[in-house]
C-alpha cells in the first residue's frame, strides 16, 4: 500500500480521519511531530554518514597531522546562505502562507542566532576564546534543532531549543565524537544527528499549548485538542528517534557494506594524499 498524508481536507468526520491516518507513515500514525524533517532528514543523514564512516574508516593522518579547515571566509559566507535558505526550508514546510508559515520563519530566525551564541559562550569558557568556525557551526546546530518544532513551538521554546542545541552540539562535535572514536570530517552526526535527536525531543516539551507550543491540531473538529500531555509526546518523539535510528544505521549498513564489497569506498592512499579534486576531476581550486 502506498503510503502518503491525505492532508488536512480529507478530515471530514471521525471515519474519515481514520481511512486518511490508516495511509499515513509509521511515524505520523503514531502521533510524531516532526515539522520540517527532524527525524527523516537530519537523524537519518546523521546516522547514514556515522554508518559510512565507520566502513569506510579514517582519513590518512587523521589523529597525527594537523587538519585545519580550509577557508574560514567560504565557511562563513557558506553558514549564512545556508540559513537564509533555510527560511524556505522549515517555513515552506507549512506547505501555504499561513500563521504556521510564519511561526517557523520567525522560530527559525531566533534559535539559530541562540544556538550560535551559546555555541560561543560554552567554546569561549571551555578553550578561552570564540571562533568564527565556532559561530558557523553553532548557527548550524540551532537550524537543525528548531527543524522539527518550527511550526508547533512558540517563540520562547524555540530559544530554549536553540541554546541548549548550541550545548549539546558542541559536546557532540567534540567530546561524544572522541568518545566513538570516528573520523566524521564535518561533524554530521555530532550536529546533525545530536541536534535532531534534542530538537525532536524538545518538541514533545514545547508543542504544549502551556508553554505556548501549538498542541495537537484535531482538523475533524478544527480545533486543537485537549488534555496535551508532555510525557505522553515525549515518548512518541523518542520512539520515533529511536525508529529512525535502527531503519537509517541498517539500511546504510547493508548498502555501503555491499558498495565497499563491489567498488570500494576509497581511493589509493598516492590519489587520497594528492587530493580528490585533482585525480578524480582533473583541477584545482587554486592556481599558483
Amino acid at each position: 500500500m502506498a503510503r502518503f498524508w491525505a492532508g488536512p481536507d480529507a478530515y471530514t468526520s471521525a471515519e474519515a480521519a481514520e481511512a486518511a491516518g490508516a495511509t499515513a507513515g509509521y511515524l505520523f500514525q503514531k502521533g510524531a511531530l516532526d515539522f520540517a524533517g527532524g527525524t527523516v532528514v537530519h537523524i537519518n543523514a546523521a546516522v547514514a554518514g556515522l554508518v559510512v564512516a565507520y566502513i569506510a574508516g579514517k582519513r590518512i593522518g587523521y589523529g597525527r597531522e594537523a587538519m585545519s579547515p580550509h577557508n574560514l571566509t567560504f565557511t562563513m559566507i557558506g553558514a549564512s546562505l545556508l540559513w537564509f535558505g533555510w527560511f524556505g526550508f522549515n517555513a515552506g514546510s507549512a506547505l501555504e502562507a499561513s500563521g504556521a508559515a510564519s511561526l517557523a520563519f520567525v522560530n527559525t530566525w531566533v534559535a539559530t542566532a541562540a544556538a550560535t551564541l551559546s555555541w560561543l559562550a560554552a567554546e569561549w569558557m571551555i578553550k578561552g576564546k570564540p571562533s568564527m568556525l565556532g559561530a558557523a557551526s553553532g548557527a548550524v546546530s540551532g537550524l537543525v534543532a528548531i527543524t522539527p518544532a518550527a511550526g508547533f513551538v512558540g517563540v520562547g521554546g524555540a530559544i530554549i531549543i536553540g541554546l541548549v542545541g548550541g550545548v549539546i552540539c558542541l559536546w557532540g562535535a567534540s567530546g561524544l565524537k572522541k568518545l566513538l572514536k570516528v573520523d566524521d570530517s564535518l561533524d554530521v552526526f555530532g550536529i546533525h544527528g545530536v541536534g535532531g535527536i534534542t530538537g525532536a525531543l524538545l518538541t514533545g516539551v514545547f508543542a504544549d499549548p502551556a508553554l505556548g507550543g501549538s498542541g495537537i491540531y484535531d482538523y475533524v473538529t478544527n480545533a486543537v485538542a485537549e488534555g496535551y500531555s508532555i510525557a505522553d509526546q515525549v515518548v512518541i518523539q523518542a520512539t520515533a528517534v529511536g525508529t529512525t535510528i535502527v531503519w537509517s544505521g541498517v539500511v546504510a549498513f547493508v548498502v555501503f557494506k555491499l558498495l565497499d564489497v563491489v567498488m570500494g569506498l576509497r581511493v589509493p592512499e598516492d590519489e587520497e594524499r594528492e587530493g580528490l579534486d585533482v585525480t578524480s576531476h582533473g583541477e584545482n581550486a587554486y592556481h599558483d
